[in-house]
């Protein structure tokens, strides 16, 4: 199985190095966002086929089939929500800063750095897939927590894309359904996701499968997450203030 991650940190690497050169072309970097789920959909199936399809456990089965769900949706989800938009305000702003140097900074800054954050997050999944016995409470247990993360998180996105959509929301908050408990549903839901992988890891007696989880968790909340976005949306939207002085920045609760 190490084998198996040392190969796919050389996957990780070739695919940094082809999307890059993609961007070089488009000018554009935003749509690394919409592939960065794909490469863990990639690692659960190559591992499929070092194991041995017609081998896998049902734990492993079940591992590569929620992963595949929730990558392949992230990021259908993503491309269409960024299609033909300009390029994403924060790669924008890492152009603008680095100038005419941005074209070779950023296959470094953006493609070989979030290739490499796939890599060592998949270590959770390789945890969970190697496999160790038949499944336990902790395994329905992490399913479930999983379901209640997608749930969160595909929800919050369909309403995000319904409330957009139409001509008489354009400026305002959403703040019902998914929104009205948490300010960021979609991150909570993602998070929760990651934390039923590594359930899955600790079912399949790798408690070092944890780390994954962790590091996925401290970016969605500290880096490319709720920090940023709030930083922005206070001064971007009316009335977000008192928005995010009644509901919960991360974690689900009933509003003040």
């Amino acid at each position: 199985m190490f084998l198996l991650y040392l190969d796919f940190l050389g996957i990780c690497v070739i695919s940094a190095i082809l999307l890059w050169l993609i961007s070089l072309a488009k000018k554009d970097v935003s749509f690394i966002d919409a592939c960065w789920s794909l490469f863990y959909v990639v690692f659960v199936w190559l591992a499929a086929f070092h194991a041995g399809v017609e081998e896998l456990s049902i734990r492993q089965q079940l591992i590569i089939l929620i992963v595949s769900i929730w990558g392949v949706r992230l990021s259908i989800y993503l491309l269409y929500r960024n299609w033909r938009l300009p390029e994403d305000p924060r790669y924008r702003a890492m152009r603008d800063h680095h100038g005419k140097r941005f074209w070779w900074v950023s296959l470094f800054t953006v493609f070989l750095l979030q290739s490499l954050l796939a890599w060592l997050i998949s270590s959770t999944l390789l945890a969970g897939i190697w496999d160790s016995g038949v499944l336990s409470l902790l395994d329905y247990l992490a399913f479930s927590i999983w379901l209640v993360g997608f749930i969160f998180e595909a929800g919050s996105d369909l309403q995000l894309a319904i409330f957009k959509s139409k001509d008489e929301n354009k400026g305002k908050l959403l703040t019902s359904g998914f929104w009205r408990y948490t300010r960021h549903p979609n991150y909570f839901g993602d998070a929760a996701c990651w934390w039923g992988y590594a359930l899955f890891a600790l079912a399949a007696g790798n408690w070092w499968g944890i780390f994954g989880s962790l590091l996925m968790t401290f970016l969605l909340v500290r880096v490319s997450g709720v920090s940023l976005l709030e930083k922005s949306l206070v001064n971007a939207k009316p009335g977000y203030q008192e928005y995010a002085e009644r509901t919960s920045a991360f974690i689900p609760w009933f509003p003040k």
